[in-house]
């Protein structure tokens, strides 16, 4: 059985998904969706209606392990702004009224260079929303994007944080037209339990329990010019602020180049050697590039199996021997052991959970536990 998913090798013009993108099959940790939700939650507003439109099944809140197509957290993503009218979620004192993102384009797409605008984008944030102080650092080969509360975030604290570095962190890629590699992130709370995604979001090189959020890059980026215009803006504010978040795995070159070639090979499993020679590169320059992505040729294939996997459980009814042999495990054992590494769950287990939401999605409000839609308890934000 072989996947075509398609995806992008340079960073697109726009962040709308382009046809047969991955995005459908590459997936978030439900952690996100739940620090999404969480300012409905604490408003007391049903959440089960959204999810439904975005084609999300609400029994998924249910489970930790659960993982959904990113494409579907975009679509959530703009359907919470347009009924709250507020950009940031119900998360901050005040509401970021909805149209706030595409003033902060226009103010950033007349800039000079990256350095100003990031400091247009700071001056703007100031305006907006006032719960959390930005502000640039400089020393000669390093830029830090620093991220503080300037009062207690009690509402989904760690997606507040995450999603403001996401914003600004694909905003500013997008306008210089490349993908600004993180070096490290060090993040103001526990290493929550979705962490792992983080080396597919932002860095592998990822610190918890600091002051503040300090995002590091190379300093020479910030002369970069900036390169969007008019048109190209018309053309990314479409989906936008939402389909920011298909750049999840669309902004790593070579993360990208890896995956497609292993998902190519299926049901082989090629060496790392391998991959290299058939992308016409040396191992160890192939292991750096990866490096320098924040990932590693072991982590992409993983990342591979596990989405490829999650898709076979929820959309066939595949025997786990068939799956594991399609995706190269040497026996069912192996697969296994790889899923509940992944998941924390075993792959029949996960499957069931995945058709009893998809059922209870199909059975209405008036079958559909009374959590879901009206009761929700008091939300943690994304902390697990």
């Amino acid at each position: 059985m072989r996947y075509p998913e398609k995806t992008a090798k340079h960073l697109p013009t726009s962040t709308a998904a382009p046809r047969g993108s991955a995005s459908g099959r590459a997936t978030v940790a439900i952690a996100f969706l739940e620090g999404m939700l969480a300012g409905l939650q604490h408003a007391g507003s049903p959440t089960a209606p959204l999810l439904e439109r975005a084609n999300i099944a609400p029994a998924l809140l249910d489970d930790p392990g659960a993982r959904i197509p990113v494409d579907r957290y975009a679509a959530l993503y703009n359907l919470i702004n347009a009924q709250l009218d507020d950009e940031g979620f119900g998360l901050f004192s005040q509401p970021m009224r909805c149209g706030a993102f595409e003033f902060l384009c226009r103010s950033t797409i007349t800039a000079a260079t990256l350095s100003e605008a990031i400091e247009r984008s700071i001056r703007f944030l100031r305006l907006v929303l006032p719960d959390l102080s930005v502000r640039l650092e400089t020393t000669r080969e390093q830029a830090r994007l620093c991220i503080a509360e300037t009062r207690p975030l009690l509402i989904g604290r760690v997606f507040a944080f995450e999603w403001l570095l996401r914003l600004l962190h694909g905003l500013l890629s997008w306008l210089i037209g490349r993908a600004i590699v993180l070096d490290a992130v060090a993040f103001p709370y526990p290493r929550p339990r979705h962490a792992d995604d983080y080396a597919l979001i932002f860095t592998a090189d990822s610190t918890f329990d600091t002051p503040a959020l300090t995002a590091s890059f190379a300093a020479n980026l910030l002369d970069w010019p900036i390169r969007r215009d008019e048109a190209s803006l018309q053309t990314f504010l479409d989906g936008a602020p939402g389909k920011l978040t298909t750049l999840y795995r669309r902004d790593r070159e070579m993360v990208l180049r890896v995956r497609s070639a292993l998902r190519d090979a299926l049901p082989a499993s090629p060496s790392l050697a391998a991959i290299a020679h058939q992308l016409h590169l040396s191992p160890r320059t192939l292991h750096r590039r990866l490096e320098d992505e924040g990932s590693s040729f072991q982590a992409s294939k993983d990342a591979l199996r596990r989405d490829l996997a999650i898709n076979s459980l929820a959309k066939t009814k595949q025997a786990l021997a068939q799956i594991a042999a399609e995706l190269g495990f040497a026996d069912t054992t192996a697969f296994y052991r790889a899923f509940v590494r992944w998941t924390g769950m075993a792959p029949a287990h996960y499957r069931r959970r995945l058709h009893a939401a998809a059922d209870a999605g199909k059975q209405g409000p008036s079958k559909r536990r009374q959590g879901a839609a009206a009761s929700p308890a008091p939300p943690d934000g994304v902390a697990k």
